[in-house]
């Protein structure tokens, strides 16, 4: 599989669970249990795709592959670790959420 290809075609479409913020996912509808998005990135759908593209290309993702796609993809950015969820096999969408210094994989 050629990730950058691969990373090409995926493309971060978000979550209203993770917003308390209406954006370009919807109306905000936060989950209790979800990790709030930083309002700093509000809107910012093009350059978090950039980040989910650069995750999968520097072959930063976690299985179960589904259909193309890993399910996960992992970025940092100023210390801090993004993990982006496939939402849509066909189309490669993915929700994404910050996640703790705990929650990193190994030798991310």
């Amino acid at each position: 599989m050629n990730l950058a290809v691969l990373a090409s075609r995926a493309v971060y479409v978000g979550s209203a669970e993770h917003k308390t913020y209406p954006s370009p996912a919807g109306p905000p509808k936060p989950r209790a249990d979800a990790t709030k998005c930083d309002p700093k990135l509000h809107g910012n759908f093009s350059v978090l795709t950039g980040w989910l593209r650069s995750g999968i290309e520097a072959g930063q993702t976690g299985a179960p592959w589904e259909g193309d796609f890993p399910r996960y993809v992992w970025y940092e950015h100023n210390g801090t670790t993004y993990e982006a969820r496939l939402v849509n096999q066909e189309q490669g969408l993915y929700k994404g959420y910050e996640i703790l210094e705990r929650e990193r994989p190994e030798g991310l």
